[in-house]
C-alpha cells in the first residue's frame, strides 16, 4: 500500500510499504477522508507544541515512521471473528487518546482518567495511508446522514465537547471565545446548546468573524479593529464574562496569538469566573498568579475526550444541532495531496482556511 512516512521534521515521503495485518482487537479500514490537525501541521515542521518531545524521539530512533492522521472517516474492510460491534462496510471515526487497559485506573473501570495509553497518529499509525489498522476500542460508527468530510471533524469536536463540559456552563452564563478556528467555532456551538446566554467571539480574520456570526455568536469582534477587552466589558455591564475559552494561543509562526490572548482572557473574565485553556503553547509561559488569586479566577484545562463524548458528537452532528459543513473550506483529492493539506493547515490565515484542509482518499 501507499503510506506517508516521516524521515525527519519537514521530510515526509509517500512510500510503498506492506499493508498491516489484522490483529486481535483491531479492524482494517480504508481511510475515506483525513485531515491533519493544527497540532500535527506544526509538529510536521518541527515547531514545539503538544507531543513534540515524543515525536522528536520517534524520528531520531525509528524513522522512517508513519505519523499523524487521527482525524478521519474510514470504512471497515476486515474484522476479526470475535468482533460484534462493527461490520465490514461500516464507516467509523475514532478518538485519538486510548486507555492502556493495564493500570489501576483502567482495571477499576476508570479508564477515562488513564493517561498511559497510546495515541493514534503519535504512538500508533494513523490514516495517511491507503489501509490502516485501528483498535476497536477507539471507534464509533458514523451515522448515515453525516458526510465523510464532516465525520473527519468528529474527533476534534469531541475534544471541544470535553472543553465545554469542563466549563460547567450555567443557564444564561455569558461566554467569550478567543479564536474562531475549528475548535473555537465548535466550542461556540456547543456552548450555545449547553445553555449559554450572551456569546462573544474574538478573532483577527474577517472570514472567521463572519463564520462565527453565522454559527450563533451574538457579537464577533475583530481584534485588529477594536479594544476587545474594553468592548467585552461594555457588553457585560462592566463585569466581564462568566466563562472565557482561550482557543487562539500558539505559535505566531503559524498565525496564532502566542500568549497574548491568555492575558486578554484574564482581563476579560469577571471576578470569580472561569478560563478554559484549550490552546497548546509548546513551552512555558508567565502568568500573573497573584492576580488570579486576588480575583478568585479559575484557570481550567479540559479532560481528554472519552468514548461517550465521541458518541455524543455523532448525535449532535446527525441531528443538526452542531454544523460542521460550513467550516470545511479546503478539500483536496488523492493521497498525493497530503503535503498540500499540511501546508494549508499550518498557514490557515494565508489560505483563508477555517477547518484543517481535508484530503479525500476514497469517494
Amino acid at each position: 500500500m501507499k503510506a506517508w512516512r516521516f524521515y525527519g521534521f519537514g521530510d515526509m515521503r509517500l512510500d510503498t510499504i506492506p499493508a498491516p495485518d489484522l490483529r486481535p482487537g483491531h479492524v482494517l479500514v480504508e481511510p475515506l477522508c483525513v485531515q491533519p490537525s493544527v497540532t500535527e501541521a506544526q509538529l510536521a515542521l518541527g515547531i514545539p507544541t503538544l507531543a513534540y518531545d515524543r515525536v522528536k524521539r520517534r524520528l531520531e530512533t525509528e524513522a522512517p515512521v508513519q505519523l499523524f492522521g487521527h482525524e478521519f472517516c474510514a470504512r471497515i474492510l476486515k474484522t476479526g471473528p470475535e468482533e460484534t460491534r462493527f461490520c465490514v462496510g461500516d464507516r467509523v471515526a475514532a478518538r485519538a487518546k486510548l486507555p492502556c487497559e493495564k493500570c489501576s485506573l483502567c482495571l477499576s473501570e476508570r479508564s477515562s482518567l488513564c493517561r498511559k495509553g497510546p495515541v493514534i497518529g503519535f504512538d500508533l499509525p494513523g490514516c495517511f495511508s491507503e489501509v490502516a489498522s485501528l483498535p476497536v476500542i477507539s471507534l464509533v460508527k458514523v451515522a448515515d446522514n453525516i458526510s465523510n468530510s464532516e465525520a473527519a471533524c468528529l474527533q476534534s469536536l469531541s475534544d471541544s465537547i470535553a472543553a465545554v463540559e469542563t466549563a460547567s456552563i450555567q443557564m444564561g452564563d455569558s461566554v467569550v471565545i478567543f479564536g474562531q478556528g475549528s475548535m473555537g467555532l465548535e466550542c461556540l456551538q456547543i456552548a450555545r446548546i449547553s445553555g449559554a446566554g450572551l456569546i462573544i467571539t474574538v478573532d483577527v480574520r474577517d472570514e472567521s468573524c463572519q463564520m462565527s456570526k453565522e454559527l450563533g455568536a451574538d457579537y464577533s469582534l475583530n481584534a485588529k479593529q477594536c479594544d476587545v477587552v474594553a468592548t467585552i466589558r461594555d457588553l457585560t455591564q462592566g463585569n466581564g464574562a462568566d466563562i472565557v475559552f482561550e482557543c487562539a494561543g500558539g505559535s505566531p509562526k503559524q498565525g496564532m496569538a502566542g500568549t497574548q490572548t491568555v492575558s486578554q482572557a484574564i482581563d476579560a473574565v469577571r471576578s470569580g469566573g472561569k478560563i478554559i485553556g484549550v490552546s497548546w503553547f509548546g513551552g512555558p509561559m508567565e502568568i500573573h498568579v497573584d492576580l488570579l488569586r486576588e480575583r478568585s479566577l479559575r484557570y481550567l484545562f479540559p479532560d481528554i475526550s472519552t468514548q461517550a463524548h465521541l458518541e455524543h458528537t455523532v448525535r449532535l452532528v446527525s441531528s443538526g444541532r452542531v454544523r460542521l459543513g460550513p467550516t470545511i473550506t479546503h478539500v483536496l483529492q488523492g493521497i498525493e495531496s497530503v503535503p498540500q493539506a499540511f501546508e494549508i493547515t499550518a498557514n490557515k490565515g494565508k489560505f483563508q482556511a477555517i477547518n484543517p484542509a481535508q484530503v479525500i482518499l476514497k469517494p
